[in-house]
């Protein structure tokens, strides 16, 4: 049975990024001694002032640390971080813990868990559900996969970060669950899009229809606030854009995988990366400017036919997007 962890042993955290930089001055905050590495030096360094140690080298941290935590950008960046001679595997201390938060493939979380059992190493995945205002409340929502004993033993870490987080399953459960998750919020903010400009459209005031649209009890809460910021034309990333499409092509890869028909997901990741494609660093809630762009958007005139509204559908072939899976 593996013990619980206590502040006394030294973390390691990898990639100082929007979430990873908020998540680790938590940990650090709470008393935790903490070495921190991203391939942007600068990055690192930056926490100094909140009392952790920068390195330089990913091999370096890994050697110094009880519990690695990595928070990257996606399957290579996480390769990069645990393959080869300077990697975490390569350097790790039998014992050690690694706590992979990365939004990634469920395949490489299970194959870095065997990757990682081989070496002597306990490896969970454990997605982050939630933006950047709550990873600096410590209200995510955690999401994990791999050995329960070890869930438990690291449950200290977790508490300081997350307002709840949950057990799925073996390893690649946490990312799997984390997919699901994102498809509805990702699917939500295309709906949401839809729904505004067709009122807005309609000749219902904006800020009024955002303004009531918030209050119903059909919008998620995690969407609630991009109302908000819609309102202000605020669309500085909490979420990025281009990490939400690199989401979307992972639901849909693996829903493919699956035989899980998704032509709903299909849709709105076409809308998206056909403005954006994997570009975009302004937050994924921009889909309502995009949608209000392809409505051409003005006001009804009184008593248009209907007839006459078939006519100006946005040029989208709805029906194409249903084999967009099998191209996947």
């Amino acid at each position: 049975m593996n013990p619980a962890i206590t502040k006394s042993v030294r973390l390691g955290f990898i990639g100082i990024g929007n979430m990873g930089s908020r998540i680790a001055r938590r940990l650090i905050d709470h008393g935790y001694a903490l070495c921190a590495y991203d391939r942007n030096f600068e990055k690192a360094s930056a926490l100094a002032a909140s009392g952790a140690e920068p390195a330089s080298e990913i091999g370096d941290l890994a050697r110094k640390s009880d519990v690695v935590l990595s928070c990257l950008s996606n399957d290579e960046a996480v390769r990069k971080a645990y393959i080869g001679p300077d990697g975490v595997l390569a350097n790790v201390r039998p014992g050690t813990i690694l706590l992979e938060m990365s939004t990634i493939s469920p395949v490489v979380s299970r194959e870095f868990a065997h990757l990682a059992y081989k070496n002597r190493v306990d490896m969970l995945d454990v997605a982050i559900s939630g933006s950047t205002p709550a990873a600096e409340q410590g209200t995510l929502t955690l999401l994990a996969g791999g050995d329960a004993e070890v869930f438990e033993s690291v449950s200290s870490i977790l508490r300081v970060i997350a307002r709840q987080f949950f057990h799925l399953g073996p390893s690649g459960s946490g990312t799997t669950m984390k997919l699901v998750v994102n498809t509805l919020l990702g699917v939500g903010m295309q709906a949401v899009a839809e729904a505004v400009a067709f009122g807005e459209k309609a000749g219902l005031e904006r800020n009024l229809l955002l303004t009531v649209l918030g209050k119903t009890a059909v919008i998620a809460p995690a969407l609630v606030g991009k109302l908000e910021r819609v309102a202000k034309n605020d669309y500085s990333p909490q979420f990025p854009l281009r990490l939400m499409n690199k989401d979307y092509r992972l639901i849909l890869e693996n829903a493919a995988e699956l035989t899980v028909p998704m032509p709903a997901t299909a849709a709105a990741f076409q809308v998206n990366s056909a403005e954006f494609g994997d570009q975009g660093d302004v937050d994924f809630s921009i889909v309502v400017e995009f949608v209000k762009k392809l409505a051409s958007l003005r006001p009804l005139q009184e008593k248009e036919q209907i007839d006459s509204a078939h006519e100006h559908q946005p040029e989208i072939e709805y029906a194409a997007l249903l084999g967009t899976l099998h191209r996947h």
